[in-house]
């Protein structure tokens, strides 16, 4: 029995159904059988499915009328299948590469699970950016492996497409689980699994490329086939009742499936016709079906599931227009959410530019940190006529300095100080309604060197694209920068493809480095004595990076162990990727958490040693001359899901560990700071710590914010004349 089986309609997409099959068979996981279903022996598609059956044995055709529909087709392709899992894909769809292997992993993990929910990406027909809505609805805090829907009671009111998901075979039939046949379809079969499946699983990796046709979808012509959807209302709110759903789960099913019955009768280019009766139907279904517990939202929303259970329909219709009227209106209007916040914005961007303000952020606003805090603290020295003011979110208030000012994002200062400020400093970018004024000056700071593809070059692995976004936006937020900063010549070049712009590329360094060259021995001592780092122990910075196909942190590496095999003296710093700070150490052992302290500089000048794997920490940590151990026990999978720029295991800043095994032998024969672990560092210090001399953040301020023409800024330091920081071995001595 195949672990899978995929069923792919290949109805009216004859042109495209090759991309689909290709998908398919190109999966490295090569245990699944394919179904085409053709329309018949003289379909478009026949012959090329034939094509393809010849030539692959797993690829098995079937056959369905055009009348029967897509659920038809769908229905005939289960029938076929003997796989343990079902997967649907649309003709026109692809799997992404790799998919099938994720979905196998997923399930290994979380056993024989009823149904396994996973992400997609929607991309226009024109080739454009993809977004991934199943990122958004699938309920954010799901067990880590199989659970009860009973655990998650929002999933059962998430209708995602039937191609979403995989399904466990013998549970289908089992519940005798098809398509109903309607336009609407996926509502009905969605819904129905959800309300028998006894166990699930999320998997939080894009699976499906689904094509946005350029006709659009049936379900968003106009036309009669839109009463289908109250079928399937009725069908599933029916079924609910007879299973005896607990209002939980009750409550968030009937929420969803009237939010797209709202959707559907405000429409004005659906209904062309049937309005009346549509609204008067669906109202006699909301109030049989309404759950006692469920409260309508708030806002206009609110109101139409109020005017939909009264079946005021005159009143409807008026609200609908008064909303399209408003949209209009609010649409001239900067782009910050909420009406009252906007005409704010829009005053104070009438206002003149203040030239002695400046505002930082870091982060999204996690706090006074990175580049933006190094460039602050020096425009301090520097430039004290310039006011700043740092942007944070309200749970990091308490990271910025004291004498520093701050505003909340979101708050009205927020919005009042980027409409007015000369300069704004970001490690990352600002939001997509911030208007870039003429005068203004953005700086763009980055914060790392790009070892994974950044910017626009993700744009060709889905599982990074999705997260990321439009890339239309993304272009948008660059095109404000005047300045980018870059910290070697690598980065100069890799930023130039991954934000493409007409700003200024800055070769300055990095200013949180500075701080590199010019600490001292008593900085390093006392770092170490505040993140309660035992006296003559050898500290191991480990800093993994965050991998876009987990759902979580996790370590990958028994770190305990690791300090029993590598020596009695060895405790490890473990840091993690900044996306799971929670604002909590959980130090043990020899383990110290210091994923929470504020600056990575100063656990970085604690360390004895980094082991990393694919984080841009090496980087920066180079610029100390002290070893690095790159732990790469996931490389290939990494490369495939993320891409990277180079191969580092060709170029590495130090011995290479694939095992935990290996970790522990590099540091308990020595060869962690051996010669050859030297050679290594010293090669990759030249090609990657280039402009990072302990002054950059002077080179910034001057430029950029006192306006110093480029012959009058220092130049940078040649690499072999500078001097890092005391490494903590000669402290201790």
């Amino acid at each position: 029995m195949p672990r899978f089986s995929i069923i792919v309609p290949s109805h009216g997409v004859a042109g495209r159904l090759s991309q689909a099959l290709d998908s398919v068979l190109a999966q490295s996981h090569g245990d699944f059988e394919l179904i085409p279903v053709c329309d018949g022996p003289d379909a478009p598609a026949e012959q090329l499915v034939a094509g393809y059956a010849e030539r692959d044995s797993r690829v098995t055709p079937v056959h369905s009328p055009p009348a029967d529909g897509l659920a038809g087709a769908r229905n005939t392709g289960m029938r076929a299948a003997t796989g343990a899992y079902l997967l649907f894909l649309d003709g026109d769809d692809t799997l992404v590469p790799g998919a099938l292997a994720a979905l196998d992993a997923r399930l290994t993990e979380t056993g024989d699970v009823d149904v396994l929910y996973a992400e997609h990406e929607r991309v226009p027909w024109w080739e454009g950016e993809p977004t991934n809505p199943a990122a958004l609805l699938l309920p954010p805090k799901t067990p880590a492996g199989a659970f009860s829907p009973d655990q998650v009671p929002q999933l059962t009111g998430v209708q995602l497409p039937a191609w979403t998901a995989a399904y466990r075979r013998s549970f289908l039939t089992e519940h005798r689980l098809v398509f109903p046949d309607s336009h609407y379809t996926d509502v009905g079969f969605g819904a129905l699994v959800a309300l028998r499946a006894e166990k699930a699983a999320v998997l939080r990796e894009v699976v499906v490329r689904h094509l946005v046709r350029r006709q659009g979808s049936r379900l968003s012509l106009p036309g009669p086939h839109h009463a289908q959807l109250l079928d399937q209302v009725e069908l599933v709110l029916t079924r609910a009742t007879e299973l005896g759903l607990h209002e939980e789960r009750l409550v968030p099913l009937f929420d969803h499936l009237f939010a797209t019955v709202l959707k559907t009768a405000a429409h004005p280019r659906r209904l062309t016709s049937g309005r009346r009766a549509f609204f008067r139907r669906a109202g006699r279904l909301y109030r049989r079906h309404r759950p006692a517990g469920f409260r309508p939202p708030g806002g206009s929303l609110g109101v139409q599931h109020r005017l939909l259970a009264s079946g005021a329909y005159t009143a409807f219709c008026a609200l609908r227009g008064v909303n399209r009227s408003a949209t209009r209106a609010a649409e001239a209007l900067p782009r910050p959410r909420g009406l009252r916040t906007r005409l704010r914005y829009a005053r104070a961007l009438r206002r003149p530019l203040d030239p002695g303000l400046a505002v930082y952020c870091a982060y999204w606003g996690r706090g006074y940190a990175c580049n933006p805090a190094a460039i602050h603290a020096k425009a301090r020295e520097l430039a004290p006529h310039i006011r700043a003011v740092f942007l944070v979110e309200p749970d990091q208030a308490h990271t910025v300095p004291q004498d520093v000012e701050y505003a909340v994002i979101g708050s009205a200062r927020y919005w009042d100080v980027l409409a007015r400020a000369k300069y704004l400093v970001n490690n990352a970018n600002f939001a997509d309604a911030v208007v870039k004024r003429p005068g203004s000056v953005h700086l763009s700071t980055q914060h790392g060197t790009p070892l994974k593809k950044m910017g626009v070059d993700q744009a060709t692995y889905p599982v990074v694209a999705a997260a990321t976004g439009s890339f239309t936006k993304l272009l948008e937020r660059v095109d404000r920068w005047d300045y980018n900063l870059t910290s070697n010549r690598h980065s100069t070049q890799m930023w130039e493809r991954a934000f493409p712009a007409a700003h200024e590329t800055l070769e300055y360094g990095y200013p949180r480095n500075d701080v590199y060259y010019t600490a001292t021995a008593d900085d390093v001592a006392r770092v170490r004595r505040e993140l309660g780092v035992p006296d003559g122990s050898t500290a191991v910075l480990y800093a993994p990076t965050h991998r876009d196909h987990h759902t979580g942190f996790e370590t990958g590496l028994d770190l305990e162990a690791f300090c029993e095999q590598a020596g009695e003296d060895v405790v490890v710093l473990l840091r993690a990727h900044y996306f799971y700070d929670r604002g909590q150490a959980h130090s043990t052992g020899r383990i110290i958490d210091v994923t929470a302290h504020r600056s990575s500089e100063d656990v970085c000048l604690a360390a004895d040693a980094l082991i990393t794997d694919y984080s841009s920490i090496m980087f920066d940590y180079a610029n100390l001359d002290r070893p690095i151990v790159v732990y790469a026990d996931d490389w290939d999978v990494y490369r495939e899901t993320r891409g990277v720029y180079f191969d580092l295991m060709e170029h590495p800043p130090g011995p290479v560990a694939r095992t935990p095994e290996e970790l522990a032998a590099v540091f308990r024969d020595g060869s962690w700071a051996g010669a050859e672990s030297a050679a290594a560092r010293a090669a990759f210090r030249e090609r990657f710590c280039q402009f990072d001399d302990g002054r950059a953040a002077e080179r910034v301020v001057r430029r950029v914010l006192l306006g110093e023409p480029p012959e009058a800024i220092p130049p940078v330091i040649p690499l072999a004349e500078r001097t890092p920081a005391p490494a903590p071995a000669l402290v201790r001595s």
